[in-house]
């Protein structure tokens, strides 16, 4: 076996007694500090503090980076401008998804993407592979670059107390650059997974342990504790926001993912534009849609769905668990599209057995404004 990687927080995790790790996709990092239903809640209510060091962080610029991206990417980068981040993702021909990322516009000739740790080296070969003599430069600088998330209804409060920079004033999808926070440069972007308000911390991978202890202390008298991957994905899941492997995949476009207004077919010609526009023409075959379990049973990723209790089978659950906001068993799944509808029952195979569920609306969870 190969040695598991470790972010530049990884020394930090011994600060707490209950953490626990695991290994995600080659990387060692905590599924827990003290319980994923209590770090949940405090998310939900007050503030968490997320390492999220493994995700990729790749450099693109020089004079055709935004046609690059453009033709790399489904969003339309062209109507970003400085300071401003967008949700995308880059699609194989046939229309399935190679990853989804952030793109931040640093500049007219300067972009970020983020993109997740499972997908790093296929995503660098990716782009390196269609670079076809376009005036762009491509640089990993994910081992030089940590990246927290703070997250939570009272994060900006947080962060005002460690950084000298206007955070606060940040609308969504908006970043700064040239700031510092627990005395340390700091890009700061106002997005998240979680479903709440809250920031993504880029800093230097030497400052980051500074960074965490600092906001960890800071945070203190507000609530905040750190958090493992379990609550990362209970939140992002009641949100419903995709997670790629599950609602997302190389079989999975955005379309059946329910993303289809992140796909700007109008934009101009990118990869996987012809699939996408005959898919959105004909109608998606399958749809992603919430569940909650009537009978009594918890739905788990890969399990069947089925139309009736020996009906054929129409599905699978992407993503399923106990719901630590609602207290109910509830999934997302991808369906047939003719079982879809909002009421329809639907029956799930736990455990050797079919058990009926119900179509519901979706997202689980939405904050108040």
């Amino acid at each position: 076996m190969s040695e598991l990687k470790r972010t530049p927080l990884f020394p930090c995790y011994g600060d707490f007694p209950g953490a626990r790790c695991i290994d995600f996709g080659g990387w060692e990092l905590p599924v827990q500090f003290s319980g994923i239903v209590q770090e949940h809640e405090a998310v939900r209510q007050k503030a968490g503090l997320f390492d999220v060091s493994h995700m990729g962080e790749f450099m693109v610029t020089g004079p055709d980076a935004e046609s690059f991206l453009q033709r790399m990417t489904v969003n339309d980068a062209a109507r970003l401008v400085d300071g401003q981040a967008q949700y995308s993702m880059m699609c194989y021909p046939e229309g399935g998804v190679v990853d989804d990322l952030l793109v931040y516009r640093l500049g007219e000739q300067r972009y970020m993407l983020v993109v997740n740790a499972s997908n790093l080296d296929a995503d660098y070969v990716w782009l390196s592979s269609h670079l076809d003599g376009a005036d762009v430069t491509l640089r990993d600088e994910s081992a030089q670059t940590a990246l927290l998330a703070l997250q939570g209804p009272l994060s900006a409060e947080v962060l005002a107390r460690v950084t000298d920079a206007a955070a606060e004033e940040l609308e969504p999808f908006r970043f700064m650059e040239g700031g510092t926070v627990c005395g340390c440069k700091a890009l700061i972007s106002r997005t998240g997974y979680t479903g709440e308000d809250g920031f993504e911390l880029y800093v230097g991978a030497e400052d980051a342990p500074v960074v965490w202890r600092g906001l960890l202390e800071a945070g203190a008298a507000y609530g905040l504790v750190p958090v493992g991957l379990g609550a990362r994905d209970t939140l992002r899941f009641e949100a419903r926001l995709p997670l790629y492997g599950q609602e997302l995949s190389r079989d999975i476009s955005p379309l059946a993912a329910g993303l289809g207004m992140f796909v700007k077919l109008d934009k101009g010609d990118f990869i996987g534009r012809e699939a996408l526009a005959a898919e959105k023409q004909e109608g998606a075959s399958r749809k992603l849609v919430g569940i909650e379990m009537v009978d009594r049973g918890i739905p788990r990723s890969h399990y069947p769905v089925y139309a009736g209790e020996e009906g054929e089978r129409i599905g699978e659950v992407t993503t399923g668990t106990q719901s630590p906001t609602l207290k109910r068993n509830v999934g997302l799944a991808l369906l047939s599209k003719d079982y879809a509808a909002p009421g329809t029952g639907v029956w799930v195979e736990i455990r050797g057995k079919r058990l009926k569920a119900v179509v519901v609306k979706t997202p689980f969870y939405k904050r108040s404004k």
